[in-house]
């Protein structure tokens, strides 16, 4: 498994980078991958209630969709291991401090949190902060 795993030079090197796009969240209950791909999801999630799917604030419009309100999107550009500790609760801890809601979305390179569209930028503020805290640290 490819990756860093130590929590210090993960946290010294998250390089939040902020999406352009609002996302939303949208259930549908009874589809499949196929018919979610017309959507062009950033992530999807297969829950007994249904698929979940992450799109564009705007193509969930374009496709009527019933979606959650919108997220901004917030990739922390350092490539952490699967098998990492701690850094998913630094960041969830961070944010808690500050009032924010985030939802952690672990890919293969990097994790993706969403946080509530009009906290974007208060929430690039503080996974700043705790990147050079660490980095003082470090």
């Amino acid at each position: 498994m490819s990756g860093i795993t130590d929590l210090e030079q993960l946290l010294a090197s998250l390089s939040p980078a902020l999406r352009e796009q609002p996302y939303v969240f949208c259930c549908l209950p009874g589809a499949g991958l196929a018919e979610a791909a017309q959507f062009t999801p950033l992530m999807t999630f297969a829950e007994e209630e249904g698929l979940t799917v992450v799109l564009t604030e705007s193509a969930a419009r374009a496709h009527g969709l019933a979606a959650s309100p919108p997220f901004a999107c917030i990739t922390i550009s350092v490539h952490s291991s699967l098998e990492a500790v701690g850094l998913t609760a630094a960041m969830a801890a961070e944010l808690t401090r500050c009032g924010i809601s985030a939802n952690v979305a672990a890919a293969y390179h990097h994790d993706h949190i969403f946080v509530p569209l009009a906290r974007a930028q208060d929430a690039m503020a503080a996974l700043r902060g705790l990147q050079q805290a660490a980095a003082k640290r470090g």
